[in-house]
This record gives structure tokens, C-alpha cells and sequence, in this order.
């Protein structure tokens, strides 16, 4: 075959970049020694150099068909890489606000836990205080209600003895029909009571406005002998202003109060648990 033939073009697939690369090499070079040999031959020369025909090989290169397929794939790469950042960015927003809410949601069940802890401890302490004071009233020895019958006997006449009538009947009415009922700390009816719900509920029947509390409740009206008791009055155990317990007096030796869980509210002599006083006010 001789050195001048024509390479036979035909078309081929595509060829990697790579391919490509090696190919415009070797374009290059051919075309580098074509212009040196054009540069030798215009130079003179003492001897007839003999005339060479050289043709380039013919480089059949898609290049615009590769570069628009590289351009594309690598279009869709980036995006492709865009949707993944963003579904990733939602997932990671999504595991945030759910920890979130989950520590707010836990924070808020302890707070409602410690809160029913503390009301459950506040209210078991006053039930047990209701019941130790029933208990140092329950075990008061015989020999002092013996005293206590004794210094009472007088109650039995007198004005002591005397019916209730107008404000302090309503008062005495009011607490005897309560009898019965249940004793709840805090209570103030109409279901139950405790013991100063007890008395200013009663006294409210007398059109009379009563302090809340048994402390306050020991302070009202004038302070009045147990030996010269009239119905209505209210009795008090423990020392004036700082009482831990009321009751109304209802006449013939008797009061009625609320005690305790135990017991609700009853009707007792005297004899029962002597108070440490009484003030009238009515």
C-alpha cells in the first residue's frame, strides 16, 4: 500500500474524553511536522530536495455530540445532588422539631407530676394532723373528764339549759341537721365540711360573715366562761387566736362539730373533749 493512500473515514461510537485526548495529540504532532518540513523546504539549498506529498489523517471526532452528552450528565449530577441536600435538610429539620417537642412534652408531665406530688403531700399532712389531734383528744385521761363533768355539772341549769332561740336557733338548727355528714379538710359544704367550714356556715344561716379559718375564728366576738355557755357560742381547743379546732355549742352540755375523716361530723357532750374556751357573737 503506498505511504500517500488515503485512510478509509468511517464512523465509529463515541469515545471517552480520554480517547479523544490522544487523538488531538496525535493531530497536533502531524501538524507540527508539517510545518517544520514546509520551514525546511523555504530554506535554500545547493541540492534539489525531492517534493513529498504527506496527508493528515483524517480524525472523524464527534466533539460537539460528546461534549453536549458530558454537559448533560453532569446537569443532571448536580441536580440529582440539589434533591438529595434538600431531603436531607428536611429529614435532619423534621428529627429536630420532633426532639423538641418530645422534651417539651416530657418536661411538662414532670411539672404536672411534681405539682400533683406536692397537693397529694399537703393534703396527706393535714389528715394527719386531723388525726393526731383527735388522737391527743381521744386519750385525755379518765380522771380529767371526770374533772371536766364535774366543773360541767352547773351547765345543766341556768342559761345553759335556756332553748335557743332566733339568731342562735338558726345556728344550732343549721349544725345539728348536718350531723352525719362527712368531715373533708377544706370542706365547706353543702355535702361536708370541716371543722370552720362547719361554723361559718352555721353562723351564715344568722346573716353573721365569719373569718375562714380556726385561728381566726377563736379572735371574733367576746370571750366567755364554759361555765356560763349559751347555745350558739363557739368553742375552741388550743390557745386563743392560734386555735387548731371549732365547734358550735348547741345547749344541755352538747356541741356539735366536724372532727375528723374518721368520724364526720357529730354531736358530743362536753365530757367528750373539753375545749380550751369559748367566745360568744351573738
Amino acid at each position: 500500500m503506498s505511504h500517500t493512500a488515503h485512510i478509509p473515514s468511517h464512523r465509529k461510537p463515541r469515545r471517552s474524553a480520554s480517547k479523544l485526548a490522544v487523538r488531538a495529540g496525535v493531530a497536533g504532532g502531524v501538524l507540527s511536522t508539517l510545518a517544520m518540513a514546509g520551514t525546511a523546504s523555504a530554506s535554500p539549498s545547493a541540492e534539489p530536495v525531492a517534493e513529498t506529498t504527506l496527508e493528515m489523517p483524517v480524525l472523524n471526532l464527534d466533539l460537539a455530540g460528546d461534549v453536549s452528552s458530558a454537559v448533560t450528565v453532569a446537569a443532571e449530577n448536580t441536580r440529582l445532588a440539589a434533591v438529595e441536600g434538600e431531603l436531607t435538610a428536611q429529614e435532619e429539620s423534621a428529627r429536630t422539631g420532633a426532639a423538641a417537642e418530645a422534651k417539651q412534652a416530657k418536661e411538662e408531665a414532670q411539672k404536672k407530676a411534681d405539682a400533683e406530688k406536692a397537693e397529694k403531700a399537703e393534703k396527706t399532712a393535714k389528715e394527719e394532723a386531723a388525726r393526731k389531734a383527735e388522737a391527743e383528744r381521744s386519750s385525755r385521761s379518765s380522771s380529767e373528764r371526770t374533772t371536766l363533768k364535774s366543773t360541767a355539772a352547773p351547765q345543766g341549769t341556768g342559761t345553759v339549759s335556756a332553748p335557743a332561740t332566733g339568731s342562735a336557733a338558726a345556728i344550732v338548727n343549721f349544725a345539728r341537721a348536718q350531723v352525719g355528714k362527712a368531715y373533708v379538710m377544706g370542706g365547706t359544704g353543702p355535702s361536708s365540711f370541716d371543722c370552720s367550714g362547719l361554723v361559718q356556715a352555721a353562723y351564715r344561716q344568722a346573716g353573721i360573715s365569719l373569718p375562714r379559718m380556726s385561728q381566726a375564728q377563736s379572735s371574733a366576738g367576746t370571750s366567755v366562761s364554759l361555765n356560763a355557755l349559751q347555745p350558739g357560742d363557739i368553742l375552741y381547743w388550743g390557745s386563743k387566736g392560734s386555735a387548731y379546732h371549732v365547734a358550735i355549742y348547741v345547749g344541755g352540755g352538747k356541741f356539735v362539730g366536724a372532727q375528723n375523716p374518721s368520724t364526720g361530723i357529730v354531736e358530743r357532750n362536753l365530757s367528750y373533749d373539753k375545749p380550751t374556751g369559748a367566745v360568744r357573737v351573738l
